[in-house]
């Protein structure tokens, strides 16, 4: 096969695994910057120029678009796509996942466990929107936040009602949700590909630190799921519509609820905590998966 990798930089460990892998496997992998393609967007004919070359006669394509990228990494996605390359992950489920709030309705929506959650805007009621979710200590976040950024966990009222304040001068979105204390600073990257979770992490926050992001100077272990935490990663995944994902969960009192839906779930971490091989599992589905025209996306939402 002839691969396509979307990613800015090549040097980064996921995608040098995946080029590795591939090659490894016997096809052909080009790391492609999709920021500095562009498209010809023609009826019978559509094209994308990277480099002063068209890109053409890929079998599939990897997209690892940045969050800052979201929306110009996916129309590359889908311009691939209408060119008949078959996508790892398909352009509307990374739109979809990308958006905090649709993701977090879609999933309720499916009945998948959540953590109890309220969004706003610019509300007044400020001690209603606390109320949804069962007063401090809660977790505030803002909408457009990555790898914990923009996420603050408030003790008292009083803190929940200033953070919130603050954030409304940032004419932000917000969302406001349940802390889960008996996870004591910890989740799980669950990593699906397909209809199955391949390697599962658990990860625990920095002392003091209730994030737990790997990013934050939290550390990973292998962890073994439940089958009722396996489920509700492989429904997550696919109420997102997205082959390839990390699912981050919490255990909670009530059962797992899902904090994430991941569609460009990093490699590193997971790959050296469970010495799994994860790169060449994602090679392994785009072998028997990947033909031409193939997309498939018929989530409603």
């Amino acid at each position: 096969m002839k691969i396509a990798i979307l990613s800015r930089n090549a040097t980064l460990y996921s995608t040098r695994c995946l080029q590795d892998a591939a090659v490894e496997r016997g096809h052909t992998a080009e790391v492609i910057d999709y920021l500095r393609c562009y498209m010809n967007i023609t009826s019978h004919n559509p094209q994308i120029i990277y480099q002063g070359k068209l890109l053409e006669d890929f079998d599939a394509v990897i997209p690892r678009i940045g969050a800052s990228n979201t929306f110009y990494g996916t129309a590359v996605v889908r311009q691939l796509e209408i060119m008949g390359v078959f996508p790892a992950n398909e352009s509307q489920a990374i739109s979809r996942s990308r958006d905090k709030l649709r993701c977090l309705q879609i999933l309720a929506k499916r009945g998948i466990g959540l953590p109890v959650t309220g969004f706003a805007h610019s509300t007044k009621d400020i001690q209603g929107l606390i109320d949804i979710v069962g007063g401090a200590p809660l977790v505030i976040k803002l909408l457009e936040g990555t790898q914990g950024i923009g996420v603050v966990l408030a003790e008292t009222d009083q803190a929940a009602k200033s953070v919130i304040e603050a954030f409304r001068g940032l004419d932000a979105n917000i969302l406001v949700q349940e802390f889960i204390a008996e996870a004591k600073g910890a989740d799980m990257r669950c990593f699906v590909i397909g209809d199955k979770v391949v390697a599962a992490m658990k990860r625990q926050g920095a002392p003091g630190e209730f994030r737990s992001n790997l990013h934050r100077g939290g550390n990973a272990q292998r962890i073994k799921l439940t089958p009722e935490e396996r489920s509700t990663a492989l429904r997550a995944a696919k109420a997102m519509g997205l082959k390839i994902a990390g699912v981050d969960l919490l255990r909670s009192n009530h059962g797992p609820v899902v904090m994430e839906v991941n569609s460009s779930p990093g490699l590193e971490g997971i790959e050296k905590a469970t010495g799994t091989n994860v790169a060449a599992k994602i090679i392994e589905f785009l072998e028997k998966s990947a033909a031409p025209n193939k997309t498939q996306d018929r989530i409603k939402y």
